[in-house]
């Protein structure tokens, strides 16, 4: 394995590997260990730019000295290269998205060394902004991820959650979905429970708590609910698509998952033939897509992925 420090370093492995035939799996054989600097913060326009070896735990600590965040809670603490790479994604995707939600620009390394750079960190550029979204999920098939511009938000003021115990769980999350509440995370936790966050000023979300209590019950919890159901995201053996509408008819096939309605993702115990297809809508047109920019990017497959 070879920890690279730089884009510079990362360029002379995968040239010398393209010159040599050779392949090279991102993460494995190749990783951005020695890159750990938040190369960038602008407070004002809400965005930095950080090497891909920082870890999320260590950008959120920079962050949060300025009263930001970057909106993603995924389970553990990857670095920002796996983050992007796999796309990976945790209850905050309920408001916020995946990666590729807030990805504003990232700088590559292809497979030949050459280094490449698409999108901007400032949000209004969208030069090359597809390719910065594509990354995301490739899981190193594309190239090797350098550095990454990203979209913040202000950290909330407060934050509160409300756990709904019922038998109908998909009756409960579509009141709450389809109503005038913003909640930035909602899980059901099958079978049994609806977990929903709320977040934003103090007096915002009081009312926000009240109004989801008179719809559908519940009672208020810590946020110990949401590191379970990050744990039960990682023991996870398969990832299960489906469209918000078949909520109902998804949890009666399923005997234990955490379930995301708005996103239309289900982690469930066993690996089902549906899983394993990157997340999002439109994944298999992404796959596709994903397919024959490889051919174009890594013409001699040096990226192994």
């Amino acid at each position: 394995m070879q920890s690279v420090s730089s884009v510079e370093e990362a360029s002379a492995a995968l040239a010398a590997a393209h010159a040599a035939g050779h392949r090279l799996r991102i993460g494995n054989d190749l990783t951005a260990d020695g890159m750990e600097r938040v190369l960038e913060h602008d407070p004002g326009d809400l965005t930095c730019t950080v090497e891909a070896g920082v870890r999320l735990s260590a950008l959120s600590a920079t962050l949060a000295a300025s009263g930001q965040r970057l909106s993603l809670d995924p389970p553990g603490d990857p670095t920002i290269g796996a983050l992007v790479a796999g796309n990976i994604s945790g209850p905050l995707r309920h408001r916020f998205g995946a990666p590729r939600d807030l990805v504003l620009g990232v700088t590559l390394v292809l497979g030949d060394g050459t280094i490449a750079s698409a999108g901007g960190k400032v949000v209004k550029n969208v030069a090359g902004y597809d390719l910065a979204r594509l990354v995301c999920g490739s899981e190193g098939r594309l190239a090797f991820v350098a550095r990454v511009s990203f979209r913040l938000h202000p950290l909330p003021k407060s934050a509160r959650t409300l756990v709904v115990a019922t038998d109908d769980t998909a009756s409960a999350a579509a009141r709450v979905l389809s109503s005038q509440l913003q909640p930035s995370a909602l899980d059901v936790l099958h079978p049994g429970r609806v977990a929903i966050l709320f977040e934003g000023s103090e007096r915002a979300v009081e009312a926000q708590l009240a109004t989801a209590q008179a719809l559908v019950g519940g009672d208020e919890a810590d946020a110990r609910v949401w590191d379970e159901s990050r744990e039960r995201q990682a023991s996870a053996q398969g990832r299960l698509r489906f469209a918000p509408g078949e909520l109902p008819e998804t949890l009666a096939s399923l005997t234990e998952a955490v379930v995301r309605p708005a996103s239309g993702l289900a982690y469930v115990s066993r690996y089902t033939a549906r899983d394993a297809a990157p997340e999002g809508e439109g994944a298999g047109t992404l796959e596709r897509l994903v397919e024959r920019i490889e051919k174009e990017l890594d013409p001699r497959g040096v990226l192994a992925g």
